[in-house]
């Protein structure tokens, strides 16, 4: 007699992710060499894919993610702010064992639209140093605190070595997924945001559901912007 994982336990969660379709060979979105970089809420792609991505990493910072993470193939992207993530580096460092790409969420995560271009290159790239001698890598993708921003964000984050900023076009809080976009199903090309918080075993199983039920599978960023 097989015994049924204990509702809220990691078996548990790793019981309830669907089967998703394998991912397509990814077919990365084309990038200037010169000029401004781009700023997503999704990423100009007709393949079948979403991404999963978690911001912050101050708040909360549940102890099963890494495992949740490793034994259900989930592709996650962590903008981090720099200083949670090296308070915290080892619980970081397992997600990215696991598979996870830890990309630049700022220092203070403070709005940074209207600020000055001095303001904003620190911001950035001093989140970007600390977070490639934390990790080995160079962050290449960069969100800016509550999605504000102006040129001259871009004009930083690309001085900075980011080749793209991302938006969202869902967001998952306390396991619901709420769209920004009138289709209210989940897009190719669709980035899901969500935090590290309380709630984040949830907020990641609710996107993978919304994710099949769209009929598409969830892969990493980085694999589609280069």
């Amino acid at each position: 007699m097989t015994t049924k994982p204990v509702p809220g336990s990691l078996d548990w969660y790793v019981s309830q992710v669907p089967t998703f379709p394998e991912a397509p060979p990814p077919q990365p979105v084309p990038l200037t060499a010169t000029g401004a970089i781009p700023f997503w809420h999704r990423l100009p792609t007709d393949q079948k894919v979403a991404f999963i991505t978690i911001d912050d990493g101050g708040l909360a910072r549940p102890p099963a993610v890494a495992d949740f993470i490793w034994r259900a193939h989930i592709p996650v992207t962590m903008f981090l702010n720099s200083p949670a993530a090296e308070e915290h580096d080892v619980y970081f460092r397992q997600i990215q064992v696991a598979g996870g790409v830890v990309e630049n969420h700022t220092i203070r995560h403070n709005s940074l639209a209207g600020r000055s271009y001095g303001y904003q290159k620190r911001e950035i790239c001093g989140a970007a140093d600390k977070l490639e001698t934390l990790f080995g890598k160079r962050a290449t993708l960069f969100r800016p605190p509550f999605g504000e921003y102006d040129s001259t964000t871009l004009t930083a984050a690309r001085d900075c070595g980011a080749k793209a900023v991302l938006h969202w076009s869902e967001t998952v809080h306390e396991g619901k997924v709420r769209y920004q976009t009138p289709e209210k199903v989940v897009q190719p090309g669709d980035v899901l945001l969500m935090h590290f918080r309380p709630a984040l075993m949830d907020d990641l199983l609710a996107a993978l559901k919304a994710i099949h039920r769209a009929g598409l599978t969830p892969a990493l960023l980085e694999d589609y912007i280069r």
